[in-house]
């Protein structure tokens, strides 16, 4: 694996085309997954593992990477699958997400494969609560399921929803009604971020990808009244099926009745990468996930 993910760093700058890098992976069987390379840091033999008594039963153990304490999640058990065997001969996907970093287990590991975000669609309607897809793809003809990490996190980790007192209500100068379009393609942060404004006493508007949230916003504008009259804030994440995050905030700034909605880029992508493309894109924020406080006091800050 040594050399897989050479020059990370450049390929990052895909993200500003609606495009982007998966790296391809399996659970123990044919079936492939993916995960985006932005948020992979090393990819490794699974290296000696401590185990964690009456810890989760998602954690295989933890271990020392390069001077940290890695927590090693066993990805096939977690999405409701057969925990994976030989574990020595397995890999280990160190990734950041929401300002963590952990490790998946994984049984084996690819390639990497470049793509067109209007290439990753939704998962398929009716699979219920309890899968976790966020996205699909084709490659060589065959099926690659993105996984909903931000869902696998959440059911090992509390991350608190309530606000405090400071930012617990908000209201316009104006006392209309605040309303803001909530863009991600994860169900669970759609609900973490709906859950933060139902607090603030704020309307949200859910979109799942960037393409629905944009045939949104313009059905809103459909009168020939400007966006501002109707929706305060546009909350996006980046990475989305069809249409990803810095596509859909251009898009809203070149048309003449959405360009001046504010907008907060929403994602667990980190870096210093994203602060450049915030600027580039037209977003007024970035925003990393989750932090209820950080968000509120975001969203407080751009109403008017």
């Amino acid at each position: 694996m040594a050399g897989l993910l050479d020059g990370v760093d450049q390929r990052t700058r895909l993200a500003g085309e609606n495009r982007m890098e998966l790296l391809l992976f399996t659970l123990g069987s044919k079936q492939k997954f993916g995960i985006n390379v932005f948020k992979v840091q090393e990819v490794l033999q699974c290296p000696e593992l401590t185990r964690i008594s009456n810890g989760d039963k998602m954690i295989v153990g933890i271990t020392n990477i390069r001077g940290k304490t890695i927590t090693v999640l066993d990805l096939a058990k977690a999405i409701g699958q057969k925990a994976i065997e030989n574990i020595q001969d397995s890999f280990v996907i160190v990734t950041e997400f929401n300002r963590t970093i952990q490790g998946f287990l994984v049984g084996g590991v690819d390639r990497i494969v470049n793509m067109k975000w209007a290439d990753i669609k939704a998962p398929p309607k009716g699979l219920g609560k309890n899968n976790f897809m966020t996205a699909v793809t084709q490659v060589d003809n065959e099926l690659v399921e993105i996984i909903d990490v931000e869902k696998v996190l959440s059911r090992m980790m509390n991350i608190p929803t309530t606000l405090g007192s400071d930012n617990a209500q908000v209201s316009r100068a104006d006392k209309k009604q605040i309303k803001v379009l909530v863009v991600d393609d994860s169900s669970v942060a759609r609900n973490q971020i709906k859950r933060t404004l139902d607090q603030m006493g704020i309307e949200s508007v859910l979109a799942k990808n960037g393409r629905e949230g944009l045939i949104a916003l313009k059905s809103m504008v459909e009168d020939g009244e400007p966006i501002t009259s109707k929706l305060d804030v546009v909350i996006s994440d980046i990475e989305m099926p069809e249409m990803d995050g810095y596509t859909l905030t251009m898009e809203i700034r070149k048309h003449e009745l959405l360009k001046n909605v504010p907008v907060i880029l929403h994602t667990s992508l980190t870096g210093q990468f994203n602060s450049k493309m915030v600027e580039q894109v037209g977003a007024n924020s970035f925003v990393p996930k989750f932090n209820a406080e950080i968000l509120a006091g975001e969203v407080k800050a751009l109403i008017k």
